[in-house]
């Protein structure tokens, strides 16, 4: 009888989860789960892998840093077959990667080379990508660098949210593994080379990142909303001393009027935003100071309508 081949997955948030399940559906066996500790100042509102494993009586490590001489050994005891990195946030160092004997594989929250890097589901939509996906591919050294073995397209909508392009992108990265874990297994999977040059990296981003321009044109304004939106932490400005975080916008139609001289305004008991431009959006939610505000209620709450935003 021909042994499953052992595998040491280094998974977080929903994407870990949903490989992770994956791997266990085609037989892989999953001789530890390498995950995170949860950072007590971040929004968890994914699935925690830990508790996935444990559920399926797959050992736990959550190493600070993976790439530790005592934690290298402890898995070249393993003798595992493959690595899988699903949303593991940690590069795994040239030790840790000679490991496997059959490699090591990642995946990628974009369709590479575009958007290497982090966060590339937020950086996609600041752009105003129509679309984007998932992407298997081996480690190597550099970041989102080795050779494409699947990917998986989605759309990304005008009015789609971080959140809900990260819906699709989870589904993605499971359908894209799930139909070439077969051949990968079997030592078939075509293994095409990324052409760097082709695509994109970009850093990590910071709540900060999310300030509101207004004399920034309408799609950008826009864009960053929704890349933005919860469950991270928002585009916001200040005014008044007051932090207004908007949470939901639609583009809408026309505008072009008094281009550079961004305001609020309402209209027919609904809030809307000039942008530098002239565009129009139409603010669907947002909070102030953490609390949830109805949109056409705060420009009385600001003592003045239209309120001028820059």
């Amino acid at each position: 009888m021909i042994a499953a081949p052992k595998a040491v997955v280094f998974a977080y948030h929903n994407v870990g989860a949903r490989c992770l399940r994956v791997l266990l559906a085609h037989g892989v066996d999953v001789a530890l789960v390498v995950t995170h500790e949860d950072n007590p100042a971040e929004n968890i509102w994914f699935e925690r892998v830990a508790d996935l494993a444990r559920d399926y009586d797959i050992p736990v490590a959550m190493p600070e840093d993976p790439n530790r001489a005592e934690f290298v050994a402890r898995l070249q005891a393993l003798r595992p077959d493959f690595f899988f990195s699903f949303y593991y946030r940690q590069m795994l160092q040239p030790a840790l990667l000679a490991i496997p004997a059959r490699g090591g594989y990642n995946m990628h929250g974009s369709l590479l080379p575009k958007y290497r890097g982090r966060v590339p589901v937020n950086w996609a939509l600041i752009h105003g990508e129509r679309e984007t996906g998932a992407t298997l591919h081996r480690m190597v050294e550099k970041p989102d660098a080795g050779e494409i073995v699947a990917q998986q397209a989605v759309p990304i909508l005008p009015d789609d949210t971080a959140g809900e392009v990260f819906a699709k992108v989870t589904l993605a990265a499971e359908l894209a593994l799930d139909q070439v874990l077969p051949a990968l297994l079997a030592g078939s999977a075509a293994h095409v080379p990324a052409d760097l040059a082709a695509g994109s990296y970009f850093g990590g981003r910071k709540a900060e990142d999310g300030r509101i321009d207004w004399s920034q044109p309408a799609a950008v304004v826009h864009n960053l909303i929704r890349a933005v939106a919860p469950p991270y932490p928002g585009a916001f400005f200040v005014l008044g001393g007051q932090r207004i975080v908007i949470t939901r916008s639609l583009s809408r139609a026309g505008g072009s009027e008094a281009p550079g001289h961004p305001e609020l305004y309402t209209e027919g008991g609904r809030l809307f935003a000039r942008c530098g431009d002239g565009g129009v959006l139409h603010i669907l939610s947002l909070e102030v100071d953490g609390e949830a505000v109805a949109p056409a209620a705060l420009p009385a709450r600001l003592g003045q309508n239209p309120v001028p935003l820059v």
